[in-house]
């Protein structure tokens, strides 16, 4: 159970209205024992635990905000064994800086055994031999805030991440700010986010060729070693499960921001469901390269694009929510090769049961992508059973490059509620051939009328249009028998883990307001 989130740590349980409260006795007086005043809110650990990692946690004091006090415990900057993260009444764990989850065993996995060479920040050859095999799992009800703007966690190859949440205590990352209470619907940007890097196969390379069989590349914006690629297209870079990343998207170098969610040449054994990102400054998540799956899937206020695919990423995504801030946010949807038209393997999307909006404004929300969904340069994009609300804007937008490279789409029962001028055809695509891709699909709706009620969940016209069972194109999918990312009736998959912003709400029985953290009782499951 969540416990009330709007007193401090100093706030009294009361029946009365804040005024003084007169108690008349009985006629015989009796004496009555006071009662002691029972604290709400969150008081400080006195201590921080003991992890498997011979550095240990560093104890930095104690932080206060709306919801209480907390001991904060800061993570070693290489986390160079396996080690968890207990959920403790009045405890946070921090992020000061970048922090390694085992150090870089390569493009291969090494034999094991043999020297450890990479060159990664903070991880000495003498101490380590590679793979380093590390694995930091985070309990459930567990909250990582980041201490500076300058703080992500790298997950390395040959390492994991088990960030695994319940639908009542999901694991929240998030900023400083975000803990002391100071941030609003509005507040992004406030700290990195969180890095997965793996061995599969990826395009556009900073290191090697594709063509040999040896491309890799650096992650985004980071000034030290953090290298992904190999050709594992199986590798497994862990499971984050019911899992909140908040405020991420912090600048780390020449103009290239994170995301909140950066997968980078990870496998088919990598789990991802059950993740929230909300308010990140650059996209909601980006994939590069690899080869996965994800399911249950909430983006919130991602002020570039919801969902960016890049650079050979092949990923299938099924029950999908992408709402974008008023006025705010890029394309819902890029997905792109990064100029690199002739390297394999293609970029591929197919997503299922979405339902992307961009509704909440009567001006253009577009800049870069000039339109909610943006598929280009070596791209194949299958669209199933969808939902998109952007009656201000053009729903698609493709750029053909010419010749067999040219970006693909196959859409089928898909609803699109858009602007007078639907489609967008640059380079060699013409507007009517971009529209003759998606109509030529079965049971699609270009001037569909939305019916959504709540902002994303289907009301009549959603309900009683045609969907396909999409496990017959992969699967991976689940079968199911309606449009869009939330049916009017069943389970209603995105309530309890989430968190709510004045733009997007997600029920009550969740983790409240994205502007506060969540408080929980010993005793909840």
């Amino acid at each position: 159970m969540l416990a009330l989130a709007a007193c401090g740590p100093d706030d009294i349980a009361s029946p009365g209205t804040g005024g003084d409260v007169i108690i008349n006795p009985p006629a015989t007086p009796a004496p009555t024992p006071p009662s002691t005043p029972t604290p709400t809110g969150v008081v400080a650990a006195t201590g921080c635990p003991t992890i498997a990692d011979p550095q240990g946690l560093t104890d930095a004091g104690t932080i206060t905000g709306p919801t209480g006090s907390w001991r904060v415990c800061t993570l070693p900057k290489v986390i160079r064994a396996s080690s968890t993260l207990p959920r403790l009444d009045g405890v946070l764990y921090q992020m000061a800086g970048r922090v390694d989850v085992g150090c870089d065993g390569g493009f291969t996995a090494p034999t094991a055994g043999a020297p450890f060479t990479t060159s990664t920040v903070g991880c000495p050859s003498s101490s380590l031999t590679a793979d380093t095999n590390v694995t930091l799992t985070i309990d459930p009800g567990v909250t990582v805030f980041a201490g500076t703007g300058q703080s992500w966690l790298a997950v390395n190859r040959g390492n994991k991440i088990n960030a695994v949440g319940t639908k009542a205590m999901p694991v929240v990352f998030t900023s400083r700010d975000n803990v002391l209470g100071l941030n609003s619907d509005s507040s992004q940007g406030q700290w990195g986010g969180i890095v997965l890097m793996g061995r599969a196969k990826t395009t556009d390379c900073g290191f090697g060729t594709v063509a040999s069989g040896t491309c890799e590349r650096q992650t985004e914006g980071a000034p030290d070693p953090a290298r992904y690629g190999g050709n594992d297209d199986t590798y497994n870079a862990g499971r984050m499960s019911y899992v909140q990343i908040r405020y991420s998207g912090f600048v780390l170098g020449a103009n290239s921001e994170l995301q909140a969610l950066t997968t980078e040449s990870v496998g088919s054994g990598t789990v991802l469901d059950h993740i929230q990102s909300h308010n990140s400054s650059d996209d909601g998540a980006e994939f590069f390269g690899g080869q996965f799956g994800l399911k249950h899937f909430v983006v919130t206020g991602a002020d570039d694009d919801s969902l960016d695919v890049d650079t050979g990423a092949r990923v299938d995504i099924q029950h999908a929510l992408l709402i974008q801030r008023p006025g705010l946010g890029d394309g819902l949807m890029e997905i792109d090769s990064n100029g690199q038209e002739t390297d394999t393997p293609r970029t591929r999307l197919r997503v299922a049961n979405f339902t992307a909006v961009q509704n909440q404004v009567s001006s253009n929300n577009e800049g870069n992508a000039r339109a909610s969904l943006f598929f280009r340069g070596n791209a194949d994009v299958e669209l199933i059973n969808g939902v998109v609300v952007s009656p201000n804007n053009e729903c698609i937008r493709m750029n053909g490059s010419g010749g067999a490279n040219a970006a693909t789409l196959e859409a089928t029962s898909v609803l699109l509620t858009c602007s007078a001028e639907k489609f967008l055809g640059t380079g060699t695509y013409t507007n009517a051939q971009v529209g003759g891709f998606f109509t030529g699909g079965v049971n699609n709706k270009d001037s569909f009328t939305s019916t959504l009620t709540g902002l994303f969940i289907n009301g009549a016209g959603e309900t009683s249009s045609l969907a396909v069972d999409p496990k017959t194109i992969s699967s991976f999918f689940d079968t199911t028998t309606y449009v869009g990312g939330a049916a009017s009736t069943g389970d209603k998959w995105w309530e309890g883990w989430t968190c709510n912003s004045s733009y997007a709400t997600f029920g009550t029985s969740n983790t409240g307001a994205c502007t506060t953290l969540p408080v929980y009782t010993t005793t909840a499951a």
